[in-house]
């Protein structure tokens, strides 16, 4: 009997392993030889013209020449773009790739009770495999349990599974019962201990953000306001003081990691821009003031338009309820009206969706969404592209299509400057110089 089910055992073994290799290969096997790309169109994420016909050669997986009249390598593969228009790989500032989105599965808003924590996990694999097939192959994850984020960078690094090129920020920071943490559960349910994300005053913070760079962050995120899908708090309602979001930003830019706030209110994104953080995440409420400010300290916007419009959408279908669902259609119109006004004002903008508010690999559509709220299809394709890459501090490596950086690549078939709603359906997708989706 018991050689039996070491028989069974060994089995399943092989079955896993066979399984994980499987899920782990790309869409296209990889190729040692160099790679020529032949462009019908390139748009290069700088803000420049685009370019007709233009030749982009690949060798281990970087970009080594662009241009109509490049020397081509003797022993190469060539794609046939010739049809379509080329672009860098896309950009999401602002993600959650761990868990559940919202609305996935019965009793989702009790999921951090009911699912192991593996489970977050597991989901996470599948999210960034629909993340990097929709064209992103970068991504900010801000905010994650269990550092579960940390670990799917990890394996995506090390090439166990797929997913787009990963910036992790373990556990988001926040006050006591405020949007960061977990209320409205009885004392001993979801109580935070040392190192999930729940400080109070200057020194806890400080500690805080040493143990979230301890353990392998690469961002610090913040709430310096409430929020929408919390319990308890006022969506824009002020929480941290400005010393205590001083000393957080102190802290991390010491350690060299950038600082994203999620900030609806106006009060709080004021006070979070004058303490130094590199991005506000929503911005719901501006007003000319808080522009200025944006504009004097260089501050970057991610205005998060698909999370706003889906929660809307949710708490009209019932989705969500209560408390939560008069935040939503609260905020919501308040969010589009302060992007049009950031636009208008110069603001610096990157693109972040807040994927996991709504299901992973759609997140093209905030593309669309910056358009049709008042950006250029040209200034949307840079926020997410160069702009993003700008925020992120990778700007050397991506966000461009020029000689030096990664092959990371996207097309889609037409002109997205014509119609924008190209860049949700990309028919091409090279993430490091491997061909991830190609139709």
């Amino acid at each position: 009997m018991m050689e039996k089910s070491r028989r069974i055992l060994l089995f399943a073994s092989i079955v896993l392993v066979t399984l994980a290799g499987a899920a782990a290969a790309p869409a296209a096997a990889p190729d040692s030889r160099p790679t020529v790309i032949r462009a019908g169109t390139l748009i290069d994420g700088t803000g420049s013209a685009p370019v007709k016909n233009v030749l982009i050669v690949v060798e281990k997986g970087r970009i080594t020449a662009v241009g109509k009249n490049v020397e081509i390598p003797a022993d190469h593969r060539l794609i046939d773009l010739s049809g379509q228009t080329v672009l860098p790989g896309f950009i999401d500032a602002h993600v959650h790739l761990v868990g559940r989105h919202i609305g996935e599965g019965e009793d989702w808003e009790n999921s951090a009770v009911r699912d192991l924590p593996q489970e977050g996990a597991i989901r996470g694999v599948r999210n960034a495999r629909l993340t990097l097939e929709a064209g992103f192959t970068t991504v900010r994850n801000v905010g994650a349990d269990h550092y579960s984020d940390i670990a799917l960078r990890n394996m995506i690094d090390e090439g166990v599974v797929p997913g787009p090129r990963m910036l992790a920020a373990g556990h988001s920071l926040g006050i006591t019962g405020g949007h960061c943490d977990n209320n409205a559960y009885i004392p001993g349910i979801l109580d935070p201990g040392e190192g999930q994300g729940i400080a109070d005053g200057p020194w806890e913070i400080v500690k805080e953000v040493r143990l979230q760079v301890k353990r392998g962050a690469d961002v610090i995120k913040f709430c310096a306001t409430g929020g929408v899908l919390s319990e308890g708090d006022a969506v824009g309602i002020q929480q941290y003081t400005a010393e205590e979001m001083r000393a957080l930003v102190e802290e991390a830019h010491l350690t060299g990691r950038r600082v994203a706030a999620h900030a609806h209110g106006n009060a709080g994104i004021k006070v979070a821009v004058k303490a130094g953080v590199d991005s506000i995440e929503h911005g719901s409420e501006l007003d000319r003031e808080a522009i200025s400010l944006f504009r004097r300290h260089g501050t970057y916007l991610v205005p998060t338009l698909m999370a706003q419009e889906a929660v809307e959408r949710q708490a009209k279908e019932g989705i969500i309820t209560g408390l939560r669902a008069e935040k939503a259609i609260y905020i919501a119109p308040r969010a589009r009206k302060s992007f049009r006004l950031a636009v208008d004002g110069g603001v610096k903008i990157a693109l972040g969706s807040d994927a996991g508010v709504f299901a992973h690999g759609t997140q093209g559509r905030e593309f669309v969404l910056m358009v049709e709220n008042g950006m250029g299809p040209m200034q949307a394709i840079v926020a997410g592209t160069r702009s993003a890459a700008d925020l992120l501090g990778l700007l050397a490596e991506i966000g461009t299509v020029e000689t030096g950086k990664v092959a990371d690549l996207v097309a889609v078939a037409g002109d997205p400057l014509r119609d924008i709603s190209l860049v949700t359906h990309p028919v091409f997708v090279m993430h490091d110089g491997t061909v991830y989706r190609q139709e």
